[in-house]
């Protein structure tokens, strides 16, 4: 259940976070590695973990790369470079944080085997990722090792913090479906081991498995809370416009990642959320063709919504009958006006929504959209990211990616196969 609501209909999102904007950042990668400015300096901790740094260490295409991330990222670099990977790197550890099972994160799992990646005396082969979290506790780093072949299991992880290993786990033996786990403890015992199972994420289980009674304990469950509720709230991002066309019936209003259901999601907004409402409207006024006045919702007699552009008094059309840009550039300014409440989203519900952040993935982010609706949409992602309500991780053409250098508050990263 979780990972289709995840992957197919779409992450909701979870709660507010207050990040400190950078300025604008241009990182470039030849290897995949991406390097922080000469002379930039670290800005100090966010108040809401935020996940500042993915990093691809074996994993398709990538070798070593060390991709920086601000409040609104960019990914650039032709074809083949391995933009959508690392957008899908992102997700893979966002849905292991949220505690799903190895098995339907990567159901393909020798496709994320780099390419010519050998097979051991044992015939093993795998992919490596992580990422580092910024935060309260500091900045903490989660590395992940996959076995892929001959079976799909972790066999190996670590998370640690200013150099200290606070968690690792490692395969002891391949006959059991269980790693052995050494987390930090500085107690009567310096270090506590236990089975793990091999298909989840160790770190999204330890809040499970320690009692925090002591200080080393509760520096392991700081570090390991941070990282899942970083990792955890983030939403999937692909509208699709064949399928947001049609009339759709009444549900819980919460938008799915394909945008499949936006009449509906309108119909909540327009008497729920007057003030973003008002927002949206003007944002398509200025992204589409024509006049747009008004979005509504038109109640069919199936009980079904259809959604509809007011083009003046008298005058509207169904939103359907908009052009493919137009669509895809309506749904993503919602997804960033609206924030986490109308969005498919499983955020931690046992974290303060004021400790946690939104982070919007956006493979596509300016696909079927004309210069116009490029540079309205930028425009408005970076209002909305340096706010510090919503993060923005997007794959975007060159034509984007020039036109963002040098803008305040965005960091592009340039990848190259």
């Amino acid at each position: 259940m979780r990972a289709e609501r995840f992957a197919g209909r779409g992450r909701a999102y979870g709660p507010l976070m207050t990040v400190i904007s950078t300025g604008s950042t241009t990182a470039t990668s030849s290897s995949g590695r991406a390097a922080r400015p000469a002379g930039a300096v670290r800005p100090a901790r966010p108040a809401r973990p935020v996940v500042s740094e993915l990093r691809l260490a074996a994993f398709a295409s990538h070798r070593r790369a060390v991709i920086p991330l601000g409040p609104l990222t960019l990914l650039a670099g032709g074809s083949g470079a391995g933009k959508s990977t690392a957008l899908c790197g992102y997700e893979a550890l966002a849905r292991l944080a949220a505690g799903d099972p190895l098995e339907d994160v990567f159901p393909d799992a020798v496709a994320w085997v780099p390419e010519r990646a050998g097979a051991d005396a044992q015939g093993r082969r795998g992919f490596r990722l992580g990422c580092t979290v910024e935060g309260p506790a500091g900045p903490v780093r989660l590395e992940l090792a996959v076995q892929a072949e001959p079976t799909l299991r972790i066999v190996g992880e670590r998370l640690s913090d200013g150099g200290a290993t606070l968690l690792s786990t490692a395969l002891r033996d391949p006959g059991r479906s269980a790693v052995q786990a050494a987390w930090h403890t500085a107690g009567a015992v310096p270090v506590t081991r236990a089975p793990f199972p091999d298909d989840r994420l160790g770190t999204a289980l330890l809040p499970l498995r320690v009692a925090g009674t002591t200080e080393g304990e509760l520096r392991v469950l700081a570090a390991a809370e941070q990282a899942v509720v970083a990792l955890r709230s983030a939403f999937l991002c692909d509208p699709q416009p064949r399928r947001m066309r049609a009339a759709v019936p009444v549900g819980e209003g919460r938008l799915t990642s394909s945008c499949d259901n936006l009449a509906e999601v309108l119909y909540r907004t327009h008497g729920q959320c007057a003030q973003r409402h008002a927002r949206l409207v003007a944002s398509a006024h200025t992204g589409c063709a024509g006049q747009v006045t008004g979005l509504t919702v038109e109640r069919l007699a199936d009980g079904r919504v259809q959604a509809r552009t007011e083009r003046g008094p008298g005058h509207s059309t169904p939103l359907g009958r908009l052009g493919d840009g137009e669509l895809r550039y309506l749904a993503f300014a919602l997804v960033l006006l609206t924030g986490p409440h109308v969005l498919v989203v499983d955020p931690a519900a046992e974290v303060p929504s004021a400790m946690q952040s939104l982070t919007v993935l956006a493979d596509g982010f300016d696909r079927s959209l004309d210069a116009r609706q490029r540079g309205e949409l930028l425009a408005l992602a970076t209002s909305i990211c340096a706010a510090g309500h919503t993060r923005l991780l997007a794959t975007v053409t060159e034509a984007t990616a020039a036109s963002a250098r040098g803008t305040e508050g965005v960091t592009v990263v340039d990848l190259a196969p």
